[in-house]
């Protein structure tokens, strides 16, 4: 029965670590089964089958001075980083990033805590920014108007029901004011939650 014989690249890399495995002759057993394991585990990582493994083999250096180095006490650094990342096929597209702009943050900032210092002109202009961003749906952006017009229209009802019912204007508009600012807040939170989607 014969056997194919090597390939050039397959002969380049048994010759490295034969030459390796002379070289490190009298280190420990242990020591020198963790180099060669270390140094097999590198050529399999970085190495593809078929190709030149030259690189790859001048990347390591030459098998008498990694033998030298681990003499010394440890493995080389080079050997203990991990492997590149490989580059996406050519063919393939590239992953789309989501990219949160400033004009986004600024709807979710004037409608989460700018209504609290300016209830209307700040959920209003939120809402303006996110309607037309296009970072999210239709949806999303409906939903934030739904709430911020409806808590305005539901305060400015608590507050005349309360004035009407003789209530003192002080907790009239209070409880008015809480009521609009709360519609905007969950008004920012829903659209904040939208961003954070992918």
């Amino acid at each position: 029965m014969t056997t194919a014989p090597l390939a050039h690249a397959d002969t380049l890399v048994l010759d490295y670590l034969a030459a390796l495995w002379a070289a490190s002759e009298d280190l420990p057993p242990t020591r020198r089964d963790e180099l060669m394991k270390t140094v097999t585990d590198y050529l399999a990582m970085r190495h593809e089958p078929g190709a030149d493994p030259t690189p790859v083999l001048t990347r390591l250096g030459p098998p008498d001075e990694l033998a030298e180095v681990t003499r010394r006490g440890y493995l080389p650094l080079h050997l203990r980083l991990p492997a590149p990342i490989a580059a996406p096929p050519a063919g393939s597209a590239p992953a789309r990033v989501s990219v949160v702009g400033g004009s986004e943050a600024a709807a979710v900032a004037l409608l989460i805590g700018g209504t609290f210092l300016m209830p209307g002109v700040s959920p209003a202009a939120g809402m303006l920014i996110a309607t037309g961003s296009p970072r999210w749906t239709v949806a999303q952006k409906a939903a934030g108007w739904l709430l911020t017009a409806g808590s305005a229209g539901v305060a400015l009802l608590v507050t005349l029901v309360l004035a009407g019912w003789g209530a003192g204007a002080g907790v009239a508009l209070l409880l008015g004011y809480l009521v609009a600012c709360g519609g905007s807040a969950v008004a920012g939170l829903t659209l904040l939650a939208g961003m954070r989607r992918p």
